[in-house]
């Protein structure tokens, strides 16, 4: 295990795969003070957050399905309004870097795509909860199940 605050430290540009915002917005149980401190951190300021419209396909499907228009809202809110967190749109150059990646690491295409995002975006980290992509050497992947966050251990207070 890793704290938050030594796997951030010195992070100014994060990459956010589908399960945080999913852990965020419906307030998973094992991740929601993790995932909460991080986007308290964009929020702020300390850094920038980006992902994929990729992310926001992923997100919306149950939600549609389901009827849960509220949930819908708050999905479309954090992905489309939220200060320091941008949702790219997915590009040629994004299209191109994310067949390097299925070349050179087998991904599947949506996971390809949220990681080219990230590399085309300059951010530092990607964060995941999918340990396959730890095998990515271009850009550095940090799994959410291999960090702890301790409150009172909160360098950031602000």
């Amino acid at each position: 295990m890793i704290t938050l605050d030594d796997a951030l430290a010195d992070v100014t540009t994060l990459g956010l795969d589908t399960s945080p915002v999913i852990y965020l917005i419906e307030t998973h149980p094992d991740y929601d003070v993790l995932v909460t401190e991080i986007f308290r951190r964009i929020d702020r300021g300390i850094m920038t957050g980006f992902t994929s419209a990729i992310t926001l396909t992923e997100v919306l499907t149950q939600p549609l399905k389901q009827g849960q228009i509220h949930l819908q809202k708050e999905y479309r809110d954090l992905l489309l309004h939220s200060a320091n967190f941008y949702t790219l749109s997915i590009n040629a150059e994004i299209a191109e870097q994310a067949a390097i990646f299925r070349a050179q690491y087998g991904l599947r295409t949506p996971d390809a795509l949220q990681v080219a995002a990230a590399k085309t975006a300059n951010c530092q980290v990607f964060l995941t909860n999918d340990k396959a992509l730890k095998r990515i050497k271009d850009v550095k992947v940090i799994i959410l199940d291999e960090l702890e966050f301790k409150q009172e251990d909160e360098t950031h207070k602000g």
